[in-house]
């Protein structure tokens, strides 16, 4: 089985690194997004620094989204994708694997670009490292949660705007909670409760998001 995980790994790993132009979308949308803030609200240091925790979590969320249909798109139109589901591995497991991959490959790249982008908008030192703890806790959820919606919108033509609707509700409480953390960092408070509420969906969307994503794709492959 731990070979199987790491085949599925290294496969998606390879052909992201093979479409270079679609893994750096997120990224790309991710620096336009937060660039485009301090040209609307002016460069005053003050109004940046109160809005950056919002305008960072927020466009990392819309990146993570942005990247989300491909996840399974290429394996459903090809057939691997029901190939996976018929191998005599747990589809949990093999998903866990695409799901990483996915993650390493969007989620990951936004962590590192984050600390510039927070100097830009002129977020204090003593926030970046709880920005970077609330984007490695945060966005492997988003990837969790979101491969349910895409396998539950991958056999539809048009299922963006459908995915969209489905995980956004669901991607609230981790913005609320990791804006609300850096938030409180740049401010001095304490930040534990939103740290280890944000450990706690990652804990259980890792335990849950895996099982119902390999049921949501028999569904609907079925």
């Amino acid at each position: 089985m731990g070979h199987a995980f790491l085949a599925i790994l290294k496969r998606d790993l390879t052909l992201a690194l093979r479409h270079r132009s679609e893994m750096a979308n997120p990224l790309v949308f991710f620096l336009v997004v937060v660039s485009l803030f301090p040209m609307a609200l002016g460069p005053e240091q003050e109004t940046l620094t109160q809005v950056a925790p919002g305008i960072l979590w927020v466009a990392a969320l819309l990146a993570a989204t942005l990247a989300m249909d491909g996840m399974f798109r290429s394996d459903f139109e090809d057939g691997s994708l029901e190939q996976l589901l018929l191998s005599p591995h747990p589809p949990s497991v093999l998903v866990l694997a695409k799901i990483l991959a996915h993650w390493l490959t969007t989620g990951l790249p936004l962590i590192v670009i984050a600390p510039l982008l927070a100097l830009f908008l002129h977020l204090p030192g003593q926030a970046l490292p709880v920005l970077l703890g609330t984007l490695a806790l945060g966005t492997p959820v988003l990837s969790m949660v979101g491969a349910i919606g895409v396998a539950l919108t991958v056999g539809l033509r048009r299922g963006g705007l459908l995915l969209t609707l489905l995980v956004l509700p669901l991607y609230v409480p981790v913005l609320i909670f990791a804006a609300g953390a850096v938030d409180n960092a740049a401010a001095g408070f304490p930040v534990a409760g939103q740290l280890y509420f944000l450990a706690a969906l990652l804990v259980l969307s890792v335990t849950l998001a895996p099982l119902a994503t390999a049921a949501s794709l028999r569904i609907s492959l079925g």
